[in-house]
């Protein structure tokens, strides 16, 4: 999984292995977290040594993700905000960066509900009034 953030001074290039995804989605759904508890966590969801989630959790620091302070682990990047991420870069990848191509796309295989339909609307309309 690639993701691509822009900050003010600088871009940060990054990939997820999919452990470190996993890892990164307990410490989203937990965080503050504290390095014992992340430790067992990932013991009993993953079956991984104490010496595993260390080193996973320093890839996910060198990558930006997360941050180590004092054994309390928190994130730099929020999930929402990471998929959001994903999700431009797909539609960039892969459609040229047109969402109307990749809803064109999406729909040929699966309908769209009432609801999204409702929904998608909603976004155009705020997005027209400038909210």
């Amino acid at each position: 999984m690639t993701c691509r953030l822009k900050g003010v001074f600088h871009m940060i290039e990054y990939k997820l292995t999919e452990a470190e995804e996993n890892l990164a989605h307990i410490i989203w759904a937990n965080e503050p977290i504290r390095s014992p508890e992340l430790v067992k966590i990932c013991e009993a969801e993953f079956d991984w040594k104490k010496s595993t989630t260390y080193t996973m959790i320093k890839r996910l620091e060198e990558k930006k993700i997360v941050q180590n302070n004092n054994s309390i682990i928190t994130s730099f990047i929020k999930r929402d905000d990471f998929y959001g991420e994903q999700s431009k870069i797909f539609v960039e990848e892969n459609f040229g960066g047109s969402l109307p191509r990749f809803l064109t796309a999406f729909t040929r295989r699966k309908k769209l509900s009432d609801k999204e339909v409702l929904e998608l609307k909603k976004l155009i309309n705020e997005h027209e009034e400038g909210v």
